[in-house]
């Protein structure tokens, strides 16, 4: 039996969340996933303006497409649905993470965990001992999940028409570190 958002806990998702590589399949769901979150996440810090632009440049087919093809994107799969997305790829010396994305009912169910620590070992497995990332100030969710996966703040980018600062945010990949 598949779990449903009424009856989800963190022990029961578990075992039946799969995290894997996407594939063409799931650009439907991996768009589902973007548009739905990016709406809840984002209106409220940086208004619907902010969204549609986001939505625009990077929730498109072709972006997504592009990302999977590149074995870029992960998903996590709760039966047939996908309820989280993280997006990677290599930049400078590190690893980027591009978009880490749980749907809001699927939130506190270790999900987006599993997809952090599959990007760990995919920039590992590419040779990368660092991980960055980016959050729009006022995304105290965002900065708390990344706090607790051992990230720390490096600067801040202020993109000006009164939008919030991105808050730029590193992980180093010490050989001994367990993800």
């Amino acid at each position: 039996m598949i779990a449903t958002n009424g009856d989800l806990e963190r022990g029961a998702v578990d075992d039946q969340v799969v995290v894997r590589g996407a594939v063409g399949d799931d650009l439907a769901g991996i768009l589902s996933v973007g548009h739905r979150t990016w709406l809840a996440t984002y209106e409220p810090i940086a208004g619907p303006e902010y969204v549609a632009m986001g939505l625009a440049k990077w929730w498109t087919s072709d972006v997504v497409t592009d990302a999977i093809r590149k074995g870029r994107t992960l998903v996590a799969v709760l039966g047939d649905e996908v309820v989280g997305v993280a997006t990677f790829g290599p930049q400078d010396d590190a690893v980027v993470l591009w978009k880490l994305y749980v749907l809001p009912g699927h939130h506190g169910l270790g999900i987006g965990s599993r997809l952090m620590d599959e990007v760990v070992v995919q920039a590992r497995e590419s040779g990368h001992d660092r991980i960055t990332l980016s959050y729009l100030e006022g995304n105290e969710q965002a900065a708390r999940f990344y706090a607790r996966h051992g990230f720390t703040e490096t600067h801040r980018e202020t993109p000006g028409s009164g939008l919030p600062e991105s808050v730029w945010m590193a992980r180093e990949l010490g050989e001994r570190e367990q993800s």
